[in-house]
This record gives C-alpha cells, structure tokens and sequence, in this order.
C-alpha cells in the first residue's frame, strides 16, 4: 500500500490541472480503496479521520470520483 495519501481537495485539484494519470479501485478485504497515479507512485486516498479511506461498494466509491472531477476508473479484482 502506498505511504502518501491524496484528500478529495487534492484530488479534485489535480484533475482540474491534468496532473492525474490514473484511477484504480483495489481490494482491502470486504471494501474498497481508491489509489491515483502520480508520476510513477500510486497514492491512496485518505478521509478525515483515518490514513486509508475505505468504501463498502464501488457505487459509493463511484460516486467520490465523480464528485471529485475523475472520468476514468480502473478496477482491479
């Protein structure tokens, strides 16, 4: 898993700015974790409260990226 962490804020930001190669949905047991491509690093998104943001199903989590300005999404089984 990757050390840094993105928030919406920044996610959002980076899409406005072309700064975001790439979105992937990966496992973390029963849910979802969302990572973004950055160069060569994958970088995990974060929530307020905890160092990995978590959703229960990928509506939810389709549901942040679209919030956030991001129009492609990978998943990775």
């Amino acid at each position: 898993m990757p050390t840094q962490t993105l928030d919406q804020k920044t996610i959002a930001l980076l899409v406005s700015t072309g700064g975001l190669r790439e979105v992937r949905a990966v496992r973390e047991g029963p849910a979802w974790a969302l990572q973004c491509r950055i160069g060569q690093d994958w970088l995990a998104v974060r929530s307020a409260r905890q160092e990995l943001r978590l959703w229960s199903s990928l509506d939810t989590l389709e549901r942040f990226c679209v919030a956030a300005g991001v129009r492609q999404l990978t998943i990775e089984l």
